[in-house]
Protein backbone atom coordinates (compact mmCIF):
# COMPACT_ATOMS: atom_id res chain seq x y z
CA UNK A 1 0.00 0.00 0.00
CA UNK A 2 1.31 3.43 -0.96
CA UNK A 3 0.39 6.69 0.76
CA UNK A 4 1.24 10.24 -0.21
CA UNK A 5 3.43 12.28 2.11
CA UNK A 6 1.65 15.48 3.19
CA UNK A 7 3.21 18.75 4.31
CA UNK A 8 2.10 20.86 7.25
CA UNK A 9 -0.48 22.59 5.04
CA UNK A 10 -2.07 19.26 4.19
CA UNK A 11 -0.79 19.37 0.60
CA UNK A 12 0.76 16.46 -1.31
CA UNK A 13 4.57 16.77 -1.42
CA UNK A 14 4.81 14.45 -4.41
CA UNK A 15 6.60 11.79 -2.39
CA UNK A 16 5.09 8.45 -1.44
CA UNK A 17 5.85 5.85 1.23
CA UNK A 18 5.11 2.15 1.07
CA UNK A 19 3.32 0.43 3.93
CA UNK A 20 4.31 -3.21 4.26
CA UNK A 21 1.51 -5.67 3.52
CA UNK A 22 2.99 -7.86 6.26
CA UNK A 23 2.11 -5.15 8.81
CA UNK A 24 -0.74 -3.10 7.34
CA UNK A 25 -2.46 -5.77 5.24
CA UNK A 26 -2.77 -8.90 7.34
CA UNK A 27 -5.86 -10.96 8.16
CA UNK A 28 -7.05 -9.19 11.29
CA UNK A 29 -7.55 -11.20 14.47
CA UNK A 30 -10.17 -9.63 16.71
CA UNK A 31 -9.49 -11.92 19.66
CA UNK A 32 -5.79 -10.99 19.67
CA UNK A 33 -6.80 -7.32 19.77
CA UNK A 34 -9.18 -8.03 22.66
CA UNK A 35 -6.51 -9.82 24.69
CA UNK A 36 -3.87 -7.14 24.09
CA UNK A 37 -6.25 -4.32 25.04
CA UNK A 38 -7.37 -6.28 28.10
CA UNK A 39 -3.76 -6.72 29.21
CA UNK A 40 -3.00 -3.02 28.66
CA UNK A 41 -5.97 -1.94 30.78
CA UNK A 42 -5.15 -4.52 33.46
CA UNK A 43 -1.60 -3.12 33.67
CA UNK A 44 -3.03 0.35 34.38
CA UNK A 45 -4.72 -0.87 37.56
CA UNK A 46 -2.80 -0.23 40.77
CA UNK A 47 -4.51 -3.03 42.67
CA UNK A 48 -4.01 -1.23 46.00
CA UNK A 49 -7.65 -1.55 47.11
CA UNK A 50 -8.03 -2.80 50.67
CA UNK A 51 -10.68 -3.09 53.37
CA UNK A 52 -10.18 -4.28 56.92
CA UNK A 53 -11.26 -7.75 57.84
CA UNK A 54 -12.49 -8.84 61.23
CA UNK A 55 -9.03 -9.61 62.57
CA UNK A 56 -7.70 -6.18 61.54
CA UNK A 57 -10.29 -3.99 63.28
CA UNK A 58 -9.23 -2.08 66.41
CA UNK A 59 -11.64 -2.80 69.22
CA UNK A 60 -12.30 -4.67 72.41
CA UNK A 61 -12.30 -8.44 72.44
CA UNK A 62 -14.72 -8.49 75.39
CA UNK A 63 -17.78 -10.66 74.94
CA UNK A 64 -20.66 -8.22 74.50
CA UNK A 65 -23.30 -10.08 76.47
CA UNK A 66 -23.87 -13.44 78.03
CA UNK A 67 -24.37 -16.36 75.72
CA UNK A 68 -27.86 -17.37 76.79
CA UNK A 69 -30.96 -15.92 78.28
CA UNK A 70 -31.12 -12.53 76.56
CA UNK A 71 -33.68 -13.54 73.94
CA UNK A 72 -31.39 -12.27 71.19
CA UNK A 73 -28.73 -13.76 69.00
CA UNK A 74 -25.44 -14.61 70.59
CA UNK A 75 -22.66 -12.04 70.01
CA UNK A 76 -19.04 -12.50 70.93
CA UNK A 77 -17.21 -9.47 69.50
CA UNK A 78 -17.78 -5.83 68.58
CA UNK A 79 -15.72 -6.58 65.45
CA UNK A 80 -18.50 -8.79 64.09
CA UNK A 81 -19.27 -7.84 60.43
CA UNK A 82 -22.96 -7.55 61.41
CA UNK A 83 -22.20 -4.54 63.61
CA UNK A 84 -21.45 -1.02 62.46
CA UNK A 85 -17.69 -0.52 62.46
CA UNK A 86 -17.06 -4.23 62.23
CA UNK A 87 -14.86 -5.98 59.71
CA UNK A 88 -15.90 -6.51 56.11
CA UNK A 89 -16.64 -9.99 54.84
CA UNK A 90 -14.75 -11.00 51.67
CA UNK A 91 -13.58 -7.41 51.11
CA UNK A 92 -11.03 -6.33 48.47
CA UNK A 93 -7.39 -7.11 49.09
CA UNK A 94 -4.28 -5.84 47.24
CA UNK A 95 -3.59 -7.85 44.10
CA UNK A 96 -1.72 -7.73 40.82
CA UNK A 97 -4.06 -7.65 37.80
CA UNK A 98 -1.36 -8.10 35.16
CA UNK A 99 -1.11 -11.26 33.10
CA UNK A 100 1.27 -12.56 30.46
CA UNK A 101 0.74 -12.63 26.71
CA UNK A 102 3.05 -14.15 24.17
CA UNK A 103 5.14 -11.72 22.13
CA UNK A 104 3.85 -13.11 18.81
CA UNK A 105 0.24 -12.64 19.89
CA UNK A 106 0.92 -9.01 20.87
CA UNK A 107 2.55 -8.38 17.51
CA UNK A 108 -0.42 -9.95 15.74
CA UNK A 109 -2.75 -7.67 17.69
CA UNK A 110 -0.81 -4.56 16.62
CA UNK A 111 -0.68 -5.68 13.01
CA UNK A 112 -4.43 -6.33 13.12
CA UNK A 113 -5.13 -2.87 14.56
CA UNK A 114 -2.92 -1.21 11.93
CA UNK A 115 -4.68 -3.21 9.22
CA UNK A 116 -8.08 -1.95 10.40
CA UNK A 117 -6.80 1.63 10.31
CA UNK A 118 -5.39 1.14 6.81
CA UNK A 119 -8.63 -0.42 5.56
CA UNK A 120 -10.63 2.47 7.01
CA UNK A 121 -8.38 5.04 5.30
CA UNK A 122 -7.55 6.50 8.70
CA UNK A 123 -3.77 6.67 8.17
CA UNK A 124 -1.96 9.80 6.97
CA UNK A 125 1.77 10.32 6.45
CA UNK A 126 3.16 13.69 7.51
CA UNK A 127 6.53 15.09 6.51
CA UNK A 128 9.03 15.70 9.31
CA UNK A 129 7.88 18.63 11.46
CA UNK A 130 10.49 20.97 12.93
CA UNK A 131 9.45 23.54 15.52
CA UNK A 132 11.79 26.17 16.96
CA UNK A 133 9.77 26.24 20.18
CA UNK A 134 6.62 24.60 21.58
CA UNK A 135 3.65 26.20 19.78
CA UNK A 136 0.21 24.70 20.37
CA UNK A 137 -1.32 27.02 17.75
CA UNK A 138 0.79 25.41 15.04
CA UNK A 139 -0.52 21.95 15.96
CA UNK A 140 -4.11 23.25 15.92
CA UNK A 141 -3.49 24.65 12.43
CA UNK A 142 -1.87 21.36 11.39
CA UNK A 143 -4.86 19.33 12.63
CA UNK A 144 -7.22 21.58 10.67
CA UNK A 145 -5.07 21.29 7.53
CA UNK A 146 -5.13 17.48 7.83
CA UNK A 147 -8.90 17.60 8.55
CA UNK A 148 -8.56 15.69 11.82
CA UNK A 149 -9.38 18.52 14.24
CA UNK A 150 -12.71 16.86 15.10
CA UNK A 151 -11.18 13.41 15.71
CA UNK A 152 -9.09 11.65 18.31
CA UNK A 153 -5.62 11.84 16.77
CA UNK A 154 -2.68 9.57 17.49
CA UNK A 155 0.54 11.19 16.25
CA UNK A 156 3.23 8.53 15.76
CA UNK A 157 6.84 9.76 15.81
CA UNK A 158 9.87 7.85 14.50
CA UNK A 159 11.99 9.41 17.26
CA UNK A 160 11.71 11.92 20.07
CA UNK A 161 10.79 15.49 19.10
CA UNK A 162 10.57 17.55 22.29
CA UNK A 163 9.05 20.72 20.83
CA UNK A 164 6.45 18.78 18.87
CA UNK A 165 5.52 16.63 21.86
CA UNK A 166 5.21 19.67 24.14
CA UNK A 167 3.11 21.45 21.50
CA UNK A 168 0.57 18.61 21.51
CA UNK A 169 0.39 18.25 25.26
CA UNK A 170 -2.38 20.83 25.83
CA UNK A 171 -4.64 19.41 23.13
CA UNK A 172 -7.04 16.79 24.56
CA UNK A 173 -7.71 15.26 21.14
CA UNK A 174 -4.06 14.77 20.14
CA UNK A 175 -1.70 12.23 21.68
CA UNK A 176 1.90 11.65 20.65
CA UNK A 177 3.67 8.32 20.89
CA UNK A 178 6.95 6.90 19.63
CA UNK A 179 6.59 4.24 16.95
CA UNK A 180 8.57 1.77 19.06
CA UNK A 181 6.07 2.23 21.93
CA UNK A 182 2.93 1.91 19.81
CA UNK A 183 0.33 -0.34 21.46
CA UNK A 184 -2.98 -1.84 20.41
CA UNK A 185 -5.05 0.15 22.92
CA UNK A 186 -3.86 3.53 21.64
CA UNK A 187 -4.38 2.41 18.05
CA UNK A 188 -7.95 1.28 18.63
CA UNK A 189 -8.75 4.30 20.80
CA UNK A 190 -7.75 6.77 18.07
CA UNK A 191 -9.96 7.57 15.11
CA UNK A 192 -7.15 9.14 13.04
CA UNK A 193 -3.57 7.88 12.80
CA UNK A 194 -1.01 10.45 11.66
CA UNK A 195 2.50 9.05 11.20
CA UNK A 196 5.48 11.33 10.80
CA UNK A 197 7.58 10.17 7.85
CA UNK A 198 9.98 7.48 9.03
CA UNK A 199 7.62 6.00 11.62
CA UNK A 200 6.33 3.49 9.07
CA UNK A 201 9.86 2.14 8.63
CA UNK A 202 10.17 1.61 12.41
CA UNK A 203 6.86 -0.28 12.42
CA UNK A 204 7.83 -2.33 9.37
CA UNK A 205 11.05 -3.34 11.16
CA UNK A 206 9.41 -4.14 14.51
CA UNK A 207 6.29 -5.95 13.30
CA UNK A 208 7.08 -7.45 9.89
Amino acid sequence: MELAVLNTQGKDTGRKVTLSEAVFGVEANDHAIYLDVKQYLADQRQGTHKSKQRNEISGSTRKLKRQKGTGGARAGSIKNPLFRGGGRVFGPVPRDYSFKLNKKLKQLARRSALTYKAQAGAIQILENVTLDAPKTKQIVALAEALKVADKKVLLVLPQGNVNLQLSCRNLPYVKTILAENLNTYELMNASALVMVEGAENVLNTLLA
